[in-house]
């Protein structure tokens, strides 16, 4: 039986205007840079320029009474986030929304690792058809040298895209060509076959490359595991000789495919959104603007608009009117723009100067134990905006001091309470881990227990399950692993 019924919802929806507004908070200074060019190629209206007069003479009331501006100068950046929007606002290492994109400038130095290995291929003697998939194998290598996809896989796209047909069989004898080429290691499936691949390329009547050889082919496990005395006692060989054998394994190289210069790769290049310089303890931010030119309204269009809407209703033709349809358009666009940069410079400087007004000692002098315990709630709460618009500040931005570069990421953490009731940062936890770690007897790791005990003695409450957490984030693996002969 079907039923109807009406019912009301209130739902808030962005404007595309609002979520580019949203996209150029989000975005850092590099990234927007390439947007302003972008809009000054798209609209004739807007050009750079310091914004001396708006409109020249009269023209902003005629332009006004055509609902051109819409009081765009009020607009506030918090009227168009949700608070269903917010991200997790202890800022982990990975906390980026998904619609950051990390600027990245290619470089070039000589040819490319896939062309390195493809000009070998061409020195073969292979038919054409083995050709072909071998170049489609060096194709589909990742760049550090290895085969990620099933051959099976690779099979189908031959068949489907080149009209070739093959088989698994046929393709891993092509593989066993790519993976004989140089740097020793490419084409490998696995890191186990890719260490095979380098300690089996060298003189195997040497026992120490012949033990190494009989690790990685069948104790892997153990010795990724660090299960050495299982390892000395099924080979009935000594720790020495364990030892050497583990040493001439760490001198493999794991990626392989790194070991080139590839001119297919790209670089970071790391522009600080932020200039703080400290002038005998005054403490003076800046935004880092020196490649966004100023923005403003083309007099040409302005005027030309001015010469249109003059003209009295009988005297305006179609053309006229398409005219200054179009013109009105740009101008409301590049007005907006202009006012969505400006809202987001102030947006930038509101939130920085606010962090560094909670970390104050910390910006002095760079004193790491100076840094208090700080989330996105503290900061939204200094400067009266959501948590979603701080999160969007703290992403991807970064500052550069006079002890650093950092990223605004670096001075938000968790706090935790020591015994005599002192809040501190998690960041401190993290430090006093790591030396402690750094300190330990490698024959002997600290086990996470062991680091629980010694913080609880440090006077820091703290839970063993805590700890793991905090080593995990400093990518420390479990003491099992960090065991050494």
């Amino acid at each position: 039986m079907l039923k109807q019924s009406l019912q009301q919802k209130l739902l808030q929806k962005l404007s595309p205007q609002q979520i580019q507004m949203i996209k150029l908070l989000e975005i850092p200074t590099i990234q927007l840079e390439q947007r302003i060019k972008k809009e000054l190629e798209e609209n004739p209206v807007l050009e750079e320029g310091k914004e001396e007069e708006e409109f020249p003479d009269n023209q902003e009331d005629e332009i006004s009474e055509d609902n051109l501006d819409d009081n765009m100068d009020e607009f506030s950046l918090d009227d168009y986030i949700n608070e269903e929007d917010i991200p997790s606002y202890k800022l982990s290492a990975n906390n980026y929304s998904k619609d950051d994109k990390k600027e990245d400038i290619p470089f070039s130095i000589g040819i490319s690792f896939h062309e390195h290995l493809q000009n070998q291929i061409g020195l073969r003697n292979l038919n054409e058809k083995e050709e072909i998939l071998a170049l489609y194998l060096i194709g589909n290598l990742d760049d550090d040298g290895y085969v990620r996809r099933k051959l099976e896989a690779v099979a189908n796209d031959l068949a489907f895209s080149q009209n070739v047909e093959t088989n698994e069989d046929e393709l891993l004898e092509i593989l066993r060509i790519v993976q004989d080429l140089e740097p020793i290691g490419v084409g490998a499936r696995t890191l186990q076959e890719c260490l095979l691949l380098q300690i089996e390329n060298k003189n195997q009547e040497i026992p120490v490359i012949k033990l190494a050889r009989k690790l990685l082919k069948y104790y892997f496990d153990e010795f990724t595991k660090k299960h050495y005395e299982k390892i000395i006692t099924r080979l009935n060989i000594t720790e020495e000789e364990l030892k050497e054998s583990i040493n001439e394994i760490l001198r493999l190289n794991p990626r392989p495919g790194n070991s080139f210069s590839d001119s297919s790769r790209v670089i970071q290049t790391l522009v600080p959104d932020f200039m703080l310089d400290n002038k005998e303890g005054d403490l003076q931010l800046t935004l880092n603007s020196k490649n966004v030119p100023e923005l403003r309204l083309s007099y040409t269009y302005t005027e030309m608009l001015q010469s249109y809407t003059s003209k009295s209703k009988n005297e305006k033709t179609k053309s006229d009117k398409e005219a200054i349809t179009f013109v009105k358009q740009k101008l409301d666009s590049a007005k907006w723009f202009i006012d969505a940069i400006r809202q987001r410079q102030n947006t930038l400087l509101l939130t920085m100067n606010a962090i560094i007004e909670y970390q104050y000692k910390y910006f002095l002098d760079g004193d790491e134990s100076m840094l208090r315990p700080m989330i996105l709630k503290d900061i939204a709460e200094k400067t009266n905006l959501d948590i979603s618009t701080i999160s969007r500040v703290a992403n991807s931005k970064y500052i550069q001091t006079h002890f650093g570069i950092y990223a605004l990421k670096y001075f938000f953490s968790e706090g935790l309470q020591t015994d005599s009731g002192e809040e501190v940062s998690t960041r401190e936890i993290k430090s006093i881990l790591k030396e402690c770690i750094e300190a330990e007897n490698k024959k002997k790791p600290l086990t996470d227990d062991k680091l629980t005990e010694i913080l609880k003695e440090k006077g820091y409450k703290i839970a063993r399950r805590t700890v793991a957490k905090y080593r995990e984030q400093l990518n420390i693996p479990v003491a099992r692993l960090r065991k050494e002969l």
